[in-house]
């Protein structure tokens, strides 16, 4: 039960980072060239983001997708606080 819980929070926050890394206001504002990800591309690691807890709230795991849920949230705040300085 802890597994399919820890490997969703562990894809989530990779993807986020990815969503991070090629923010296109972030890097505009930052100075760095190129590199940001398309409409689209966007669009799909947004959705490939929350596919885990899709796949927990299916697969019956009430708690474990409230676990994966607040840890998304706050993992998505820790980096945008980590990038404001």
């Amino acid at each position: 039960m802890i597994y399919p819980l820890l490997a969703a929070i562990i894809v989530s926050m990779g993807i986020i980072l990815l969503l991070w890394q090629g923010d296109p206001k972030r890097r505009r504002i930052a100075g760095l060239p190129g590199g940001a990800h398309r409409p689209g591309a966007r669009r799909l690691l947004v959705a490939a983001a929350l596919l885990p807890g899709v796949a927990l709230a299916v697969g019956g795991d009430a708690a474990g997708f409230l676990i994966w849920l607040g840890t998304a949230v706050v993992g998505g705040w820790l980096v945008t606080q980590r990038s404001a300085r």
